[in-house]
């Protein structure tokens, strides 16, 4: 077989009826919804937007995020439609599978490693953050040193009084972390699904509570001039950022557009979903509206209670908490609030994404283009156990040993390669397959899906050359990979 061989529709119809062999329905509408926006709303909102604040656009970091909801709202549509035709695991994999041929799905299956698994480990570095919050701020004990909090290639400022710089060995509350959410998963994810329920209701509470009142500390000058003059601006680390300007928002677009992922995750879980033909574009969609309302708004208020320069150097680490306490005197308790809120709130963040990592794994293992081992499921719980497992040990690696600024962009531009491939896969499959059933259609066909491909690139060009490197590497990587065992022990060569 070629390797741009397609997956036969009617074995994928096949095998989203085949319910008893699978995974349990267990998942409703309601329940998608949750899980999206319990993807959405995490380490992206309260930890990279005061980076592209001030790495990228300053106050303008709002229409950053009004480009990646543009991005997120057209790639959505695709994904919707699919999802409603195609209700399987796998997500972006199994539709590029469909239509693009083995080759291609292969690339977005490793792809979506970026996205799923480096989110993960994103995430878990940014609830390591708050963790040390939580300790000094809330419960005032002693913070965790800086050298078991940190990867090892990261370097503490220098202390005010002695000058001391401490250097990172491991982040351990990052690995924990993430430890604990694979085991839960493990367990299911219909009980997965309703912790979730439960931390999504919280933290959106405590988003709104912040818009609300930070709305009254908000300082005109800080979102003078709104859109700042292009500039580069070089980081702690080194790196080189376009600052201002047109590229300075694309650039932070690239960069917030990690707060939104968490959408398409909803459907890897079509397997596990009653109705998904109607459910899927209820919880990818929904989820999408009203995160990006409340995203703006968030992203209004805290440039405009905190300047820029604030978040380049005090309000670094726990960014939304430190502006808080500095900006918004009277409300250290909300501080308080937000610290234990968001611990849960990124605690679901991982949640989801580990969910959305496993399901890929094991469609791909159910191709043959991963070992058997991937798909094998727990007798009791019917959850890919041995996968998740796996998984547990690679996100924990890259939480443990990699800085969260470089795995966050290497999920926003993963992710955005996955979107480009499943706006394409709408476009062919309306060519190939006229006539299969289409529970929700993206309206506009091709000018929607083009559109997406346009706005999803114009945001890759935005995150630079260093991490375009970064992705052709990792694609270098699953080429070895698929040559080297998938394209042997595929089935479709059976």
């Amino acid at each position: 077989m070629g390797l741009f061989t397609k997956k036969p529709m009617h074995l994928l119809m096949e095998e989203a009826g085949d319910a008893e062999k699978g995974m349990k329905r267990t998942l409703t509408a309601g329940s998608l919804v949750a899980l999206g926006i319990g993807a959405i709303i995490g380490a992206g909102l309260f930890v990279r937007t005061a980076a592209a604040a001030a790495q990228n656009a300053g106050p303008s970091v709002t229409i950053g995020f009004i480009v990646a909801a543009i991005g997120c709202a057209l790639a959505g549509l695709c994904y919707a439609e699919l999802s409603s035709s195609i209700p399987i695991s796998g997500s972006a994999y199994t539709y590029t599978y469909a239509t693009m041929g083995e080759l291609l799905a292969w690339v977005i299956g490793w792809d979506l490693v970026l996205e799923y698994a480096v989110g993960a480990a994103t995430v878990g570095i940014a609830w390591s953050e708050y963790l040390n919050n939580l300790l000094t701020q809330v419960l005032h004990v002693k913070a965790i040193p800086f050298e078991w909090c940190h990867s090892p290639f990261e370097h503490s400022i220098p202390d005010a009084v002695t000058g001391v710089v401490h250097s990172g060995y491991i982040n351990l509350p990052a690995l924990g972390i993430v430890s604990l959410l694979s085991l839960l998963l493990i367990k299911g994810t219909q009980e997965s699904a309703f912790v979730n329920g439960l931390i999504v209701i919280t933290k959106v509470s405590i988003v709104i509570l912040i818009i609300v009142l930070g709305w009254g500390f908000i300082q005109s000058s800080n979102h003078v001039p709104y859109i700042p003059e292009p500039t580069i601006y070089k980081d702690s680390q080194g790196i080189s950022h376009n600052f201002g300007g047109i590229m300075g928002i694309l650039g932070a677009a690239g960069v917030v557009f990690f707060a939104f992922i968490g959408f398409d995750a909803v459907s890897t879980a079509a397997q596990e979903t009653k109705n998904p033909k109607t459910a899927m574009p209820i919880g990818i969609l929904g989820s999408l509206a009203v995160c990006t309302v409340l995203y703006i708004l968030f992203a209004h208020v805290l440039t405009g209670v905190a300047p820029v320069e604030f978040f380049r150097t005090d309000g670094k680490e726990a960014s939304v908490v430190a502006a808080i306490n500095k900006f918004m005197p009277g409300y250290e308790w909300l501080g308080k609030l937000v610290t234990v809120a968001i611990l849960a709130g990124f605690s679901s963040v991982i949640l989801v994404m580990l969910l959305g990592q496993s399901r890929v794994f094991y469609s791909m293992s159910k191709d043959g283009l991963l070992p058997a081992i991937f798909s094998e499921l727990h007798p009791k719980f019917k959850t890919p156990y041995k996968a998740n497992l796996i998984i547990l040990i690679l996100v924990g690696a890259f939480a443990a040993f990699i800085p969260g600024d470089v795995v966050g962009d290497m999920t926003s531009i993963g992710t955005l390669f996955a979107f480009i491939l499943v706006c394409a896969a709408v476009i062919i499959l309306r060519k190939t397959d006229p006539d299969l059933p289409r529970q929700f259609k993206t309206p506009w066909v091709p000018i929607v899906p083009i559109l997406g491909i346009i706005v999803c690139a114009a945001m890759i060009f935005g995150l630079g050359w260093t991490n375009w490197l970064r992705l052709f590497g990792w694609l270098a990587i699953g080429f070895v990979i698929y040559f080297g065992y998938s394209k042997n022990k595929s089935h479709l060569k059976d």
